[in-house]
């Protein structure tokens, strides 16, 4: 009886859903998708680097203010109007929990 609940915990401990990261959102094709036009010149492992927008570096000395990046994110028509980048938070792309992670993730660049 002690191994049946044993393993039925194991069995919800295995399919309980992880938590994302921005990186992993921002790898993400079907989320952020963030290689697909950006490199990121410090990350190992960001191997499929578009060249489309600029790359991802130096990034908390490009946005000062952490809430600028996060609005650029969300809707980077704002600021500029003829910008091809995806208005990540206005067409709801992501959630506003997901944009907060992947703007803390580039941040960090």
């Amino acid at each position: 009886m002690v191994g049946m609940f044993a393993m039925a915990n194991y069995a919800v401990a295995a399919d309980a859903p992880h938590e994302e990261t921005g990186k992993s959102i921002a790898f993400d094709k079907s989320k952020g998708n963030c290689l697909a036009c950006h490199a990121m010149p410090t990350v190992p492992d960001a191997l499929s680097a578009g060249t489309i927008g600029p790359p991802l570096i130096a990034m908390s000395a490009r946005f000062p203010d952490k809430a600028k990046l996060r609005a650029q994110i969300w809707d980077a028509t704002v600021a500029n109007p003829q910008t091809i980048m995806i208005p990540f938070g206005k067409h709801k792309v992501l959630t506003e929990q997901e944009i907060d992670k992947v703007t803390d993730f580039v941040y960090g660049l």
